[in-house]
């Protein structure tokens, strides 16, 4: 028998719960079956319990922190900075925003060809508010049955009660989670008082709005719909796969062909497999498909089958892993590699753009420093019969503490810096300082000559910034 893992093949035309539709008309878009997912705990669950705390706690928590006095992240469009742990970036960074755009990707695609969709399984924020108004629904209309029920049932006091319950509770995690993303951009203490007290401005209240309205819409009614018809990761994912990708999978080799039977009967003597048809795996599935069907690209890779199919299991104390995570190569009983061209490729492009992020977070310095020649005048004799030449100094000041810089100047014996040798910049800021440079005529032995601008933070020591310039004089 061929273990290889099985794959659906739908035909639209015949599908039997269409008995109407005699030419066979294909729906682009079908509408929405709602899907009423039981409950289940297992060691995946377990594992997805832990990441979903991790990151709600990481996201609800983190807005709130400050670093001396500056919020730990903020994104603050207006000035154009964004503070990230302690460091400021500005849009000159904005290549190590692409390079973190190329990290996230890469990572994505070396995690797939391992693992599948984990990423969709566990830390996708679409899965994780959607378990997250799972869990509130279950806990306020009760189980799966007792929901189905409900939903059947008439009009009634208790059931009103309960669908406002759980709309509410949802309109409260959406409201939270609208607040704190917006938080993120407008101080989060700053964005309540000015709400609450109508001060805020209208683009605050849309952005309120409407990212309470999406988390809603998306984890409260779409759900499964996001993931099918929005999310184009579930479309390209497929073709990171090959034969050694672990994903969920079942294993018709054991557990075919299916059939229910006592518990202390031997599936053998009745020409069955282990599968007991239960129905379990598909009780459970956020997006409503039957994993004995074969890899489908609506599977997101929750595991949450291999958890009702392996409590299945001890119950009819079966061995565990009918379904599990596996290879098609494992399931072929071919050896199954972990490591492969492919994983390599990614892995390598992925430790190379960290590598190189790295080096430049490592050696970034925190101040900025260009020399523009005025370019109106080539030079001019002051009244001390020197050469003068005028320049604007721009500084940056990219650390999170304001910096005195003193400023000096070489190249030439005897040149001096007539105006400012110190000035302030405030964090953040961009000062530009005129600066007039004199020298001896008797120094200059040419008409375009080469000199250093160096400026030195007095706080810090190890800030020191030099560019070069040109000194323009008379002919020789």
């Amino acid at each position: 028998m061929s273990s290889e893992i099985p794959v659906k093949q739908v035909d639209p035309s015949s599908d039997p719960s269409d008995k109407n539709n005699k030419s066979g008309t294909v729906e682009l878009y079908a509408s929405r079956k709602k899907i009423y997912v039981k409950e289940v705990e297992g060691f995946f669950q377990r594992i997805r319990n832990v990441s979903l705390l991790l990151l709600m706690g990481m996201y609800f928590l983190f807005v709130w922190l400050t670093l001396d006095g500056q919020p730990l992240i903020h994104f603050d469009l207006p000035a154009r900075e964004f503070h990230l742990y302690g460091t400021t970036f500005y849009p000159k960074d904005f290549f190590l925003l692409s390079g973190m755009l190329i990290i996230s990707a890469f990572g994505l695609f070396f995690i797939t060809t391992l693992f599948g969709r984990v990423w969709c399984g566990y830390t996708c924020p679409q899965t994780v508010w959607t378990f997250i108004f799972m869990w509130v629904e279950e806990r306020i209309e009760g189980s799966r049955n007792q929901r189905m029920k409900l939903d059947k049932a008439p009009r009634s006091s208790q059931k009103v009660i309960k669908k406002s319950l759980k709309h509410t509770a949802w309109l409260l995690i959406a409201l939270a989670t609208g607040l704190t993303f917006v938080g993120y951009f407008y101080p989060i203490r700053e964005l309540l008082a000015d709400l609450f007290t109508l001060q805020a401005n209208g683009w605050a209240f849309f952005w309120v709005g409407f990212f309470t309205v999406a988390t809603y819409l998306n984890a409260g009614w779409m759900r499964e719909q996001v993931c099918l018809y929005m999310c184009p990761y579930a479309r390209f994912q497929s073709v990171m796969f090959d034969p050694d990708t672990r994903v969920v999978s079942y294993d018709p080799n054991r557990g075919e062909p299916r059939g229910g039977r006592r518990k202390d009967a031997n599936p053998a003597d009745l020409g069955l497999g282990d599968c007991i048809d239960c129905g379990q795996c598909v009780q459970v599935c956020p997006t409503g498909i039957d994993i004995r069907d074969g890899l489908q690209y609506e599977c997101i890779g929750c595991a949450l089958c291999i958890d009702a199919c392996d409590e299945i299991m001890d119950k009819m104390e079966y061995p565990r892993g009918l379904i599990r995570y596996t290879t098609e190569n494992e399931l072929e009983g071919k050896p199954s590699k972990l490591l492969r061209p492919r994983t390599f490729g990614y892995g390598a492009v992925l430790a190379i753009m960290i590598g190189a992020i790295v080096f430049v977070l490592a050696t970034r310095v925190p101040a900025q420093l260009d020399v523009l020649r005025d370019r109106g005048a080539l030079f001019n004799f002051n009244g001390d019969g020197r050469i003068e030449n005028t320049y604007t100094l721009k500084i940056a000041n990219m650390a999170e503490v304001p910096h005195t810089f003193s400023i000096a100047v070489s190249g030439m014996e005897g040149m001096r810096v007539l105006t400012d040798t110190t000035v302030t910049v405030v964090s953040g800021e961009n000062r530009s300082l005129p600066t007039v440079v004199d020298v001896d005529p008797e120094i200059i032995t040419q008409s375009n000559n080469t000199i250093r601008f160096q400026i030195s933070s007095e706080s810090d020591e190890s800030l020191i910034l030099e560019t070069e310039s040109r000194f323009v004089g008379p002919n020789r």
